[in-house]
């Protein structure tokens, strides 16, 4: 578990002064998850997560430990999968977990309830109270929020399951004409007998069925009405919220693309709705502010009247419910892609709404860390694309005050879900980077720290090693009292405290051998202390590798060998070039999968251990293979404790005569990680291989295109007693010959779309950073158009540099109807590598084409 320190620089509020700076403290509680979906806080402090490709993990934030609970087979195209997770109210005692889901012999969306016994989800335990079918010709807009309310009634978000694309041009998908019912959102989130395109609510019954609450939209016995709805005209409720105090309803409402109004309606707005009773939202007739869109005959262009605020009506041949609708709300604040002149705070760009909690401050916070009473009755709300976290200040009579910002530091890239827990703190998941299963994905941890405040501790040793005697130099920069007050430093030698320095900078030499601790401790005037250590190894340098072989972004072949070779230089130990057979066996060399799991940190800090110097996965070595460990203990729940005891405190006789060491050095949470992995470990699905020796091969795994392939080498050398053994290490990460568009270097012009890069015009370009160009034989295109179509260009070290590269792409009939093209490739440049950009092109024309993935062919 890491701590941060967070700099919340806050505005003046209307009634009281601004918290004081420094106050916040902010927890990174796990990280790495692949596509984390939507969380919720257990009454004991757990938190359960879903992930996108159907799994259900669970954290305990006392130890850090990290399991997974199940695993869902879902259907995962168009943006499918599992989608929503809530625990139900009286969980603490019946354990019931509800999970909203895509299931692959079903087209349509599932509503289950499981219960969880033991951590573990139990399949046999699926009651399923709610289905929907919905249509999976084309993408997309599932939604898939599911929040309790204070009276127990269960809201279900589901999206219009609308392509938002062809003919309608980013402006309300109203397309009637025979068979594009898919583009046709009146068929959906128009329709009052149809539960997509709204926000259901229900009340789950003990008995896994469940009852219709009163105040609900269309009441039972309602013809041509769907009693489950509570909220219609929605398109892609995507993040929601309950108001525990106050019961109302708040969701982000992901808008249209179009950018600019025209003459089919508005342009595109998201939105942040509230709904204290049931309504009509409005779409796909209306948006933002009960802007009214224009009815359109697809089939021959003609464009007519805008729909009636007062009686819009729904005489599409898709629908099958009312024709009258209910008025509709406007929304309680919307923003475009450019500047909003209503919503100015929230400045321009792409858009993905997403609502937060409502907060609501108990005295009983003070002694947990909760959040101060400046923020009491205020709701958190976020761009998943501008990356702006918000507080909306919020009247007696619920209405909307002000805008106001919620500054942090800690780097929040794509904030999906905001939620307080009982004691007033609260948790930010973030998706991470891109759409796509993301390495900085993380569940951060917000808290307040109320009355005097301890120092803020930096410390900075060096050099961390080196041959005895060692000066090294101590720095403290960047250590501070919160409330400006004066400190003393003291630099200390561990064990045994002497006195190093009671300077807040200075220079020592440390004439003995071996691993010595230094411990800075600051004092602040009311006696609140704070410290820090560092270890340095005096007597021994550590060494230097290098991977010579392969080199950064080189390509590589899933199933086919990979080439390596490995240098290292160390003082003590000597230079491998001289002394092959004695230092090789000791470089150590993995090949990984570059997935952005969430067990990579553990493995790196294996790798940096000793472990593998005793272990194989696959086969024994001095100890016993991590696979014959993992199918002893993986459904053991006290293996993991116990195991990780024996790691830090050392054993023998478990797997034989050989002891295993004591590892003392590690924390009990990153050993907790580190067997962790090995227990995941399973036969036949490890993605890491291993070798040992300076020059060798790994093979990738087969059937893993398009990601990355990452190298590792480390070295640890002999040490110098007793000063500690130090290791060395060097990596390169392999591209895949498949690259996909949107994990392009750079993006300049096209929008991220979901897994395509779209929304292209004239000479918007992509750039691939680094490109090994010796063995290119033609690149393949998988793209779709429907618009105009245009050129599409490959050429290296600029935009206009020389052409290696190109091919005409035609419409192709829908945006989401692919083609795959074939180009031969002429390595025109004399460099062997080179900055690639992929330019798109067909003057003065936008709506270009949609742009999934490039591949590079071998030779």
């Amino acid at each position: 578990m890491k701590f941060l320190a967070l700099f919340l620089a806050l505005a003046s509020l209307t009634h009281a002064a601004a918290p004081e700076e420094l106050r916040y403290r902010a927890e990174v509680l796990a990280e790495g998850m692949p596509q984390p979906i939507e969380f919720q806080i257990a009454p004991d402090g757990r938190v359960f997560w879903i992930e996108i490709a159907g799994k259900v993990r669970l954290l305990d934030p006392k130890t850090g430990h990290i399991a997974e609970v199940g695993a869902l087979e879902v259907f995962n195209a168009q943006e499918n999968g599992l989608i929503g997770m809530a625990l139900d109210p009286q969980f603490a005692q019946n354990h019931w977990m509800y999970l909203l889901h895509s299931p692959k012999d079903f087209e349509g969306q599932h509503l289950s309830r499981f219960t969880i016994t033991d951590d573990k989800l139990d399949p046999a335990s699926e009651k399923i109270l709610l289905t929907y079918p919905e249509q999976r010709r084309e993408c997309c807009h599932h939604a898939g929020c599911l929040e309790f309310g204070p009276d127990g009634c269960l809201f279900i978000a589901a999206g219009d399951n609308t392509n938002p694309g062809g003919e309608t041009q980013g402006y309300a998908p109203i397309d009637e004409q025979p068979d594009h019912f898919p583009r046709d959102a009146q068929k959906s989130a128009s329709n009052t007998n149809d539960l997509r395109g709204k926000i259901l609510r229900i009340k789950p019954k003990p008995d896994g069925t469940y009852e219709i609450p009163k105040g609900n939209l269309f009441p039972p016995g309602t013809p041509l009405t769907r009693p489950e709805i509570y909220v219609m005209g929605c398109r892609n409720p995507w993040r929601c919220s309950v108001d525990q105090k106050t019961g109302i309803l708040y969701w982000g409402e992901v808008g249209p693309d179009s950018y600019n109004d025209g003459p089919l309606g508005p342009r595109g707005y998201d939105e942040i709705n509230q709904a204290r009773t049931a309504g009509n939202f409005g779409w796909p007739y209306f948006v933002g502010d009960n802007f009214a869109y224009n009815k359109v005959d697809f089939a021959t262009r003609k464009i007519s009247p805008k729909w009636d605020v007062n009686d819009p009506v729904n005489d599409s041949p898709n629908n099958t419910g009312m024709k009258h609708l209910p008025k509709p709300q406007p929304a309680f604040m919307y923003w475009p892609y450019a500047d909003s002149p209503e919503f100015p705070e929230l400045g321009k760009g792409g858009r993905t709404a997403c609502s937060g909690a409502v907060f609501h401050f108990e005295e009983s916070f003070k002694n947990t860390s909760g959040f101060p009473p400046e923020y009491d009755h205020c709701l958190i709300f976020f761009d998943w694309q501008r990356s702006f976290i918000k507080w909306a200040r919020l009247d007696k009579d619920e209405h909307l005050v002000k805008i106001e910002p919620f500054h942090t530091p800690v780097k929040i890239q794509r904030p999906t879900m905001a939620k307080f827990d009982r004691e007033g703190r609260l948790y930010i998941l973030d998706y991470g980077e891109t759409w796509g299963a993301n390495k900085d994905s993380q569940l951060i941890r917000l808290s307040y720290q109320w009355g005097n405040l301890a120092p803020i501790v930096k410390a900075e040793v060096k050099p961390m090693a080196g041959k005895a005697p060692l000066t090294v130099t101590l720095s403290s920069e960047g250590t501070f009292d919160p409330e400006g007050e004066a400190l003393t430093y003291e630099w200390r030698l561990l064990p045994g405290g002497k006195v190093l320095s009671t300077e807040a900078n200075a220079r020592v030499t440390l004439s003995e051998p071996g691993d010595t601790r230094i411990e800075l401790r600051v004092t602040d005037p009311h006696q609140a202390v704070s410290a820090t250590t560092r270890t340095v190894v005096v007597g021994n340098d550590p060494p230097l590798v290098v991977l010579e072989e392969p080199r950064n972004g080189d390509f590589f072949t899933p199933g086919k060998p990979v080439a390596y070779r490995v240098h290292v230089t160390d003082a003590e130990d000597g230079d491998s070039a001289k002394t092959p057979d004695m230092m090789g066996f000791k470089v150590l060399v993995t090949g990984t999968l570059d997935d952005g799991g969430a067990v990579e940190p553990a493995l790196a800090m294996m790798k940096a251990s000793d472990c593998f110097n005793c272990h194989q996965v696959e086969q024994k070595l001095v100890g016993p293979a991590y696979l014959d460990v993992a199918d002893k203990y993986r459904n053991d729940p006290a293996a993991l404790e116990a195991s990780s005891q024996r790691v830090m405190k050392g054993s023998v006789g478990v797997w034989g005569p050989i002891p295993m060491l004591p590892h003392a050095t590690h924390t009990a949470d990153e050993i907790h990680q580190m067997v962790h992995w090995v227990f995941s470990l399973k036969r036949g699905e490890t993605t890491t291989s291993f070798a040992r020796g300076l020059a060798g091969s790994l093979t990738p795994p087969k059937g893993k295109d398009g990601k990355g392939y990452v190298l590792d080498a480390t070295f640890t050398d002999n040490g110098k007693a007793p000063a500690s053994p130090l290791t060395g290490h060097a990596s390169v990460t392999l591209r895949s010959r498949k690259i996909q568009a949107v994990q392009a270097d750079e993006i300049h012009g096209p929008q991220v779309l979901g897994k395509v890069v779209g929304a292209i015009a004239d000479k918007h370009y992509l750039k691939l950073a680094r490109i090994n160009l010796t063995d290119i034989g033609a690149v393949s295109w998988h793209v779709a158009s429907g618009g105009v179509g245009g050129k599409i260009e490959l050429r290296a070290s600029s935009p206009d540099g020389p052409l290696l590269a190109e091919d005409e792409v035609k419409p192709t009939g829908g945006w989401s109807k692919f083609e795959d093209h074939r180009s031969a490739f002429s390595k025109v440049c004399t460099d062997d590598r080179a900055d690639l950009f992929v330019v798109f092109k067909n003057p003065g024309k936008g709506g270009l084409m949609n742009l999934e993935w490039l591949r590079f062919e071998s030779k």
